[in-house]
């Protein structure tokens, strides 16, 4: 060998306290240059990898292999071809995404055809790390997708899989915000809380199958959201407005709320919930929250029932998206850097205007036109979607 010479070390055993300090304190003394390293630890066993220049007139690899004899490791080693040595390594051209793999257990079969989706798609996967503590639940993966390549082909063909296959999967852009969001904004309805709350008020007022059968017209396409409404609110006359509190005070929060919601908000987040439902509920959920912002639709009161009439201007899939902005402008966050989660076509606005637009066990129109979205974990995957760890959210129970 010559001064010019590299070499690769892979160096793999146990893992325990001062290996890598061991090794690299050799380099150092045998005067050795270290152009690469990268460490990774599996299930309690290190792998260590060192591009190092070797001087001619030392004993650098005799040194290293005592040593790891000695801390119990074994140690591989071979020259890097010289053109690779004396060249930059190419500028990789393309995008660089993150899919997120979020599921009660993953194994080999989800993450075989995630790499085969990959692979099809001509994305390079260049690293893969586990989310979640102790079990296999959330994987991340970076790879890069060539220019000439579609990602929006990509995100249906994992939704696909995922869907298939029964887990979650995110495809999201590799950038400085994916980490750095500052405002979420959710939905109420099926979304913060396990109900429609005017479901509830519809079948304690008795007019439980006149309202279903408003909202499946509206769902069809025969009428539109806000005359929907005003059809549906107009059935309510007359019920007494304790009934509303009475469900306001107790509305069953979907699972993995609360954890999302206090860990956010020790991060420094702002919460709010923009819902196409009441306020009465709205301001419940954010007191019992501790949540920033509430926005719904004033259902107007008299004599302490309520007339059948909203109050104001409705919360239509429009408004939902113009309050996201008021919101995003009045905290001076950009719109990359705000997280909208929603159900149903009443949210698709909103979800499109956040930099990140999850779609939360929703139907399928709204997941093909969200970012991504969540069909079987809760509210609280959606740290993982931001790239936390579940060791790093120990951090902040």
């Amino acid at each position: 060998m010559n001064s010019a010479d590299r070499v690769l070390i892979t160096v793999t055993g146990p893992d325990r306290t001062g290996v890598t300090a061991t090794l690299t304190g050799i380099l150092a003394q045998q005067g050795a240059t270290l152009h690469d390293i990268e460490q990774v630890v599996v299930q309690g066993q290190l792998t260590l990898c060192l591009v190092v220049g070797v001087p001619e007139t030392r004993d650098v690899l005799k040194e290293l292999l005592f040593a790891a004899k000695e801390l119990d490791m074994e140690l591989d080693f071979k020259p890097v071809p010289a053109a690779a040595a004396t060249t930059e390594p190419p500028v990789a051209e393309g995008r660089r995404f993150v899919i997120t793999a979020i599921g009660p257990t993953l194994g080999a079969p989800h993450l075989h055809e995630i790499a085969k989706a990959l692979s099809e798609a001509g994305a390079n996967i260049e690293k893969i790390g586990r989310l979640s503590e102790n079990t296999l639940a959330s994987v991340e993966i970076h790879a890069l997708l060539p220019a000439d390549r579609d990602s929006e082909v990509l995100k249906r063909t994992l939704l696909a899989v995922a869907t298939s296959a029964g887990f979650d999967v995110s495809l999201q852009p590799e950038s400085l915000y994916r980490r750095s969001k500052r405002l979420v904004v959710l939905d109420m309805d099926s979304t913060l809380i396990r109900i429609e709350v005017i479901d509830e008020l519809a079948r304690a007022h008795g007019v439980g199958p006149e309202v279903s059968r408003i909202t499946e017209r509206a769902m069809q396409g025969e009428m539109d959201y806000d005359e929907s409404l005003r059809q549906r609110v107009a059935l309510l006359k007359g019920l007494d407005v304790a009934v509303l509190d009475r469900i306001a005070a107790d509305l069953p929060l979907t699972e993995g709320a609360e954890t999302m919601v206090r860990v956010l908000k020790r991060l420094g987040y702002k919460i709010a919930v923009i819902s196409g439902g009441f306020s009465r509920a709205a301001e419940a959920l954010k007191r019992r929250l501790d949540m920033d912002y509430a926005y719904s639709n004033n259902l107007e009161v008299q004599g302490g029932k309520l007339t059948g009439r909203v109050v104001g201007p409705i919360v239509n899939a429009q408004r939902k998206a113009e309050l996201l902005e008021t919101i995003a402008q009045a905290e001076g966050v950009l719109l990359d850097q705000v997280i909208a989660v929603g159900d149903g076509a009443n949210d698709a606005l909103m979800l499109e205007r956040a930099g990140l637009g999850i779609a939360f066990h929703a139907k399928a129109k709204l997941r093909e036109h969200a970012d991504t979205s969540i069909s079987g974990a809760g509210l609280d995957a959606i740290l993982y979607l931001l790239g936390f760890s579940a060791r790093e959210l120990q951090e902040v129970e």
